[in-house]
């Protein structure tokens, strides 16, 4: 349980990584793009055996781990373009609601348990996505551009199974660190291709900040991997318990931030959907 702590702590400091992002004017494709290097950097010095490319090309992970740095970087970008053509809570509903895809692969694959207790419990966990994320005064509306939010869903679905997959299948506990890193590297070299191109069209203009920023979020964004393939990978623990749990938890968590520290507003759903969150943690875990 602690790993699955530690998971949920990294991922909600990633939200107010970019909300500080967004305080301080840093450029985020910079910052990601820097981030998904440290992150790299951050599994090669935790693999306490020598880093031998020969032996990562030949591991049967290894294919799985560049589509994986693939959907990382793109996914991050059809959040944005689906934040911004039908607006933030679209997106944000769209990205946690996925949690459901793997749930369904830990039931049919791996035969996990299917209680009432806990089918109740993701059934709330899912109301409480959406009741959290939804702002009282926006429109959501996944009939516009519904292309954008539907690659996001499934998207974001398709990483966590994967993640899942790999990790049952062909990763062992000290490999952790290493598939980790090879992921973020090609999400690093997709990134930094795409600087280059737009270096290439004069749209780059280097920001000094993005450096810091990047680096901060670089160590937390491989933290909060890291720890959820420790929670994934230990002995006892169910794949749809772990997800729902996890997503939930940050939705809920960064719901909090956001009015404590952020001043934002919070509206009677979003209170509502943080109830829910609750319980359904509580029905999930204690089934």
């Amino acid at each position: 349980m602690i790993y699955l702590l530690l998971s949920i702590l990294a991922s909600t400091l990633i939200f107010i990584c970019f909300k500080l992002f967004d305080k301080f004017k840093v450029n985020t494709l910079q910052a990601i793009v820097v981030n998904y290097i440290v992150a790299c950097t951050c599994g090669l010095l935790s693999y306490q055996n020598p880093v031998r490319i020969s032996e990562i090309v030949s591991t049967k992970w290894f294919y799985g781990a560049i589509a994986l740095g693939f959907l990382f970087i793109s996914i991050f970008n059809v959040m944005a373009l689906t934040a911004q053509k039908n607006g933030l809570s679209v997106a944000s509903v769209a990205s946690k609601m996925s949690v459901i895809i793997p749930i369904v692969f830990g039931f049919f694959v791996y035969n996990e348990s299917a209680g009432f207790q806990k089918i109740l419990g993701i059934a709330l966990a899912l109301i409480a996505v959406y009741l959290s994320s939804v702002k009282s005064k926006s429109t959501v509306n996944f009939k516009k551009n519904l292309l954008l939010p539907v690659i996001l869903f499934f998207g974001s679905g398709i990483i966590d199974t994967s993640i899942k997959y790999l990790e049952t299948t062909y990763v062992s506990e000290n490999g952790i660190p290493i598939f980790s890193a090879t992921i973020f590297c090609f999400a690093a070299i997709i990134g930094i291709a795409t600087l280059i191109y737009k270096a290439y069209n004069n749209q780059f203009k280097f920001d000094s900040k993005s450096l810091l920023g990047g680096l901060i979020l670089g160590v937390i964004n491989y933290s909060s991997i890291y720890y959820l393939l420790k929670a994934l990978h230990f002995e006892g623990s169910e794949s749809s318990t772990i997800f729902t749990v996890n997503n939930v938890a940050i939705v809920m968590s960064s719901t909090l931030i956001g009015l404590f520290f952020f001043k934002e507003y919070i509206s009677k759903k979003n209170w509502i959907g943080i109830a829910l969150a609750i319980i359904s943690i509580l029905l999930v875990t204690l089934a």
